[in-house]
C-alpha cells in the first residue's frame, strides 16, 4: 500500500487551492500545479507540469471542472507515475469516465479513487468536506489519510464510478430543491410571510432540506451569494445526471423539468454567477408567471 504522504495537486481553483493549504496544515509534503500562472503562484510549492508533478508523488489528487479535463490530465501524469501510486479525483465526473480510466491505471499498477466533494471551499478550508467515495477496497484504504485530513465525513458508495453516482444523484437533487425554494418564498411572501419566519418553521419540519437549513439562511436571505460553486457547474452536472439516467434506462421527469429551468436561466445568470441565483430566478419567474395571469 502506498505511503501517500507526498501529495501532488492538480487544480488551484475554488477547491484545490485550500485543499492544498489544508493538506500542508496537516503535515503532508504537498506541491501543486495549474494551468494558469497566477494560480501556480498563489500556492507554494508548485510545478509548472502535471508530468513534473507526477513524477514526485505517491498520491496525485485531482480538483478540475469536468470529465474531459480529468481524462488529460491523467494520460499525462500516467507515464510519470510510479507503480503503486494513487490518483484521487475530488471532481465531479461522468462515472462512465471515471470507470475507464480506473481500469485503465489499474494494467499499469496504479490507483484510482473517485471522490466528488460536497462542501464548497469553506469546507475544503476547514477540513470539513462530505466527501463521496468509490473504487477497490484497498484504494480507498490507502486513500483514507489524505480524505480524512480533508473531511468531517468520508462515506464508502461502493465501486468504481459510486462516489460520481452518489454525488450527480446530490447535485439533482439540491438543484431542485433551489428552484422550488425559490417557487416557495414566493409563495410564502404572497401569503405575507417573512423568510426568516418560514424557515424557522419549515427547518423544524418534514418540508426542510440542506438548502433551507444552509442555502437560503447562509447565501440567499443575506444576498452574499459567494459560496464558490457556479451556475456552470450546476449545469454541467445535471446535464450528466440526465444522462447518466438515460445511460440506465431510469426516466425522471422531474429531474428534466428542473434541468429544463436550469437551462432556461442561462438568458439571465451567466455561468460563473453563483448557483444559489437560481432561487431567487425561479421566484422572480413565479411572481412574473402570476402577474401575466392576473392581467387576462
Amino acid at each position: 500500500m502506498v505511503d501517500a504522504r507526498r501529495v501532488g495537486l492538480v487544480g488551484l481553483g475554488n477547491m484545490g487551492l485550500p485543499m492544498a493549504r489544508t493538506l500542508a496544515g496537516a503535515g503532508f509534503a504537498v506541491a501543486a500545479t495549474d494551468s494558469a500562472p497566477e494560480r501556480r503562484a498563489a500556492f507554494q510549492p508548485s510545478r509548472e507540469t502535471v508530468a513534473d508533478l507526477a513524477r514526485e508523488s505517491d498520491l496525485l489528487l485531482l480538483s478540475l471542472p469536468n470529465s474531459g479535463i480529468v481524462e488529460a490530465v491523467v494520460e499525462t501524469a500516467r507515464p510519470h507515475l510510479a507503480a503503486g501510486a494513487l490518483v484521487v479525483d475530488t471532481s465531479t465526473a461522468a462515472p462512465a469516465s471515471t470507470r475507464a480510466l480506473q481500469a485503465r491505471l489499474a494494467t499499469h499498477g496504479i490507483g484510482y479513487v473517485d471522490a466528488p466533494v460536497s462542501g464548497g471551499p469553506a469546507g475544503a478550508r476547514d477540513g470539513q468536506l462530505l466527501v463521496m467515495v468509490g473504487g477497490s477496497a484497498a484504494d480507498l484504504d490507502a486513500a483514507m489519510p489524505v480524505l480524512g485530513a480533508l473531511a468531517r465525513e468520508v462515506v464508502r458508495c461502493g465501486g468504481p464510478g459510486a462516489g460520481n453516482v452518489t454525488k450527480l444523484v446530490n447535485n439533482l437533487l439540491c438543484a431542485a430543491h433551489l428552484a422550488l425554494a425559490g417557487e416557495a418564498l414566493a409563495l410564502a411572501e404572497a401569503g405575507g410571510l417573512q423568510p426568516a419566519a418560514l424557515l424557522a418553521a419549515l427547518n423544524l419540519g418534514s418540508g426542510r432540506s440542506g438548502v433551507s437549513e444552509v442555502n437560503l439562511p447562509r447565501w440567499v436571505l443575506t444576498e452574499s451569494f459567494d459560496s464558490g460553486f457556479s451556475m456552470g457547474l450546476m449545469r454541467k452536472d445535471l446535464r450528466l445526471a440526465l444522462e447518466l439516467a438515460e445511460e440506465l434506462g431510469v426516466s425522471p421527469d422531474l429531474a428534466r423539468a428542473a434541468a429544463r429551468l436550469w437551462e432556461t436561466s442561462r438568458d439571465t445568470l451567466a455561468e460563473q454567477e453563483d448557483f444559489n441565483r437560481m432561487v431567487v430566478y425561479a421566484g422572480n419567474r413565479a411572481r412574473k408567471r402570476s402577474g401575466e395571469r392576473a392581467r387576462q
